[in-house]
């Protein structure tokens, strides 16, 4: 099959990719967008175009205000292929995508990994039981269909997304048992050095304290610095069980939905074997890019917004931008005019981040190392204390336990697991996190069976026209 050549690649149509499509194509480039989801918006901007007004009211204005650019991004006579699973990225720039049950191939000058976030995974006792879910996932059933639960959930962890749902939900008539918060009045004292740098995004710190007023004027129950976290249930969540405020607390309830916190998806930059580095505040790995979002060691391959480091959606947008003005200007050539374009998308980024030291130190995890009996590995059913005997035995790292326990081998590819073993086999072993490393992941990213391979020698050519 022969390989469709094109200015600029973007993997992922949610607020970075769709902003930095449309700066690259306002420079005359060809710009072929690739996504998993039927429409643009990615997670955060799921069905946006579809959505009711009623359904915008609940979810709230930062999600209306993504149809804004969703709009511009489809009247942008960029090509959208929707329903596209890339599952490899090449340091060549090569890109190979599933599409209609046929593998096919681009090639770019530029490519633009725009692939987001994943939930960060919370294992604590339970978790692995039918009724339990993350906060996102419930999210997604809002956002997708309008899907409330039908009994009265428990919110547990920490972080924004926490408190946004819990409004969500309640404006959609949902019940909330309760919402079970792990941060701390001492998180609160930590975060408030950084206070003066977050009034410059005063804007979202406001939404985050109509949020809480909104909340509590409902009458639902919050605990804060919740500990002890755990899922009862012989075969499903029947109770969540925690400790708050010097009290032990049993909650019956047969949905859990459960967060703290997003972090990127390194899926792709880990298979082109780029650099990462633990950051220490956001308590996750991120790739090593320069200010333009292009990754150290990979000439023309950029990597933007949430992908990249964790700065929400507007920000994601703004990153975006310079990812896309970036790539136009390597694609066609530095001018003085692109310099001073990309500087001020560069300063309303670094505007919109403002606030985010303070959010992460209001908000950290601490539900990322558990005891010995939890499950870390759901694919493989490898417990933390499996993970500890073997570092004990000698297993430095990631890579070495798989071949002793198979973790990080299964369907999710370590998407699940892949942090928390980090993190335990770091605490095991009383070493930094970049000591450790992470698991190594290999094409395919996205599961692909051996007759959709096959196929790339009999795909029909594909229509290349945009998507609107």
């Amino acid at each position: 099959m022969s390989v469709r050549h094109v200015d600029v690649a973007i993997v992922g149509a949610g607020p970075a990719g769709m902003s930095a499509a449309i700066a690259a194509r306002e420079h005359g480039l060809s710009v072929v967008v690739l996504d998993e989801q039927p429409a643009p918006g990615g997670q955060i901007y799921r069905n946006v175009l579809g959505a009711s007004p009623e359904r915008m009211r609940l979810l709230g204005s930062d999600y209306a205000a993504g149809a804004g650019l969703a709009r511009r991004f489809r009247d942008s006579d960029v090509e959208l292929r929707a329903g596209a699973a890339v599952w490899q990225v090449t340091p060549e720039r090569c890109i190979g995508y599933l599409h209609d049950g046929f593998t096919q191939e681009l090639e770019a000058k530029a490519i633009i990994l725009c692939s987001g976030a994943l939930e960060r995974p919370m294992p604590i006792p339970g978790w692995t039981l039918p009724g339990v879910m993350t906060a996102g996932a419930a999210q997604i059933l809002v956002k997708s269909g309008g899907i409330v639960p039908a009994t009265s959930p428990v919110l547990a962890g920490c972080g924004p997304l926490l408190y946004l749902l819990a409004t969500q939900l309640l404006r959609a008539g949902s019940h909330i048992a309760a919402v079970v918060d792990t941060s701390r009045r001492s998180d609160l004292l930590a975060a408030l050095p950084q206070l003066p740098r977050a009034l410059r995004d005063w804007r979202l710190l406001a939404k985050g304290w109509n949020l809480l007023a909104e909340l509590r004027a409902s009458g639902v129950p919050v605990y804060l610095g919740a500990e002890d976290l755990a899922i009862e249930g012989s075969t499903v969540a029947q109770r969540f069980r925690f400790r708050a405020g010097g009290r032990q607390h049993t909650l019956d309830t047969q949905l859990v939905l459960l967060h703290q916190g997003v972090i990127p998806n390194t899926q792709f930059t880990r298979a082109l074997r780029a650099p990462h580095r633990w950051d220490e505040r956001q308590l996750c790995w991120v790739p090593d890019r320069t200010e333009d979002g292009e990754l150290r060691d990979l000439e023309g391959i950029y990597v933007s917004g949430d992908a990249a480091r964790i700065m929400g959606a507007a920000a994601s947008a703004a990153d975006g931008t310079v990812a896309g003005l970036a790539a136009a200007r390597r694609v066609l050539g530095a001018t003085p005019a692109s310099d001073a374009s990309i500087g001020a998308v560069r300063r309303r980024r670094e505007a919109l981040t403002a606030a985010r030291p303070f959010v992460d130190t209001l908000y950290p995890p601490r539900c990322r190392v558990p005891a010995d009996e939890v499950i870390v590995c759901r694919c493989e059913d490898v417990t933390a204390g499996e993970i500890r005997r073997h570092v004990r035995a000698g297993c430095a790292g990631p890579n070495q336990l798989k071949v002793f326990t198979r973790c990080g081998m299964g369907p999710c590819q370590g998407r699940q697991c892949g942090i928390t073993v980090t993190e335990v086999i770091a605490a095991e072993r009383g070493v930094v996190h970049d000591e450790v490393g992470y698991q190594r992941v290999r094409p395919p990213v996205k599961p692909i069976t051996i007759g959709e391979l096959a196929g790339i020698a009999t795909a029909a050519p594909p229509s290349h026209s945009p998507l609107r």
